[in-house]
């Protein structure tokens, strides 16, 4: 069974948000492994340096190297990453795993973005808008295209 990691920088504080991440994780139960890896966040001051943001950004991305493994196919979740239908997006998932590859790891990064040595360890680079999100929000956004993969390659009803 293919396992799917979704690596994030800080907690989901709000409990709505909460609710939806664990509802998906529920039904993503069904077709495969399914977890979610927090590392701590750190604390951006108002009005921060580029060089604070910078440092920022690397101490993040030192926590989420740490728990990103040889043998996963990591997709970082980036602005100016490729665009997918949710058909395209489960064809991705369906890929990975034809070329051997068993876990997916989706990472998203925290308030400032990922540093760039989390972007060259990505195999693949994935936007789901110009726009910025909240990276809580960005998880269950993340979970319910997951999910809705999963139902199309598998053949099941899904909404279009």
């Amino acid at each position: 069974m293919m396992k799917i990691s979704i690596l994030c920088v800080g907690k989901v504080k709000e409990a709505f948000y909460r609710e939806a991440v664990g509802e998906y994780a529920k039904r993503l139960g069904k077709y495969c492994k399914f977890e979610i890896l927090e590392v701590a966040d750190e604390k951006t001051p108002d009005q921060a340096s580029a060089a604070e943001e910078l440092l920022i950004k690397e101490r993040e991305a030192k926590r989420l190297l740490a728990k990103i493994s040889e043998d996963m196919y990591v997709c970082t979740l980036e602005i100016p990453g490729g665009k997918y239908s949710s058909e395209g997006f489960a064809g991705l998932i369906g890929q990975a795993a034809v070329r051997g590859k068993s876990h997916i790891a989706f990472v998203i990064g925290g308030s400032l973005g990922l540093h760039e040595s989390v972007c060259r360890r990505a195999d693949c680079a994935v936007s789901f808008s110009d726009m910025t999100f909240p990276h809580q929000l960005m998880r269950v956004i993340l979970c319910e295209q997951i999910y809705r993969a999963f139902r199309i390659l598998n053949g099941e009803p899904y909404h279009k």
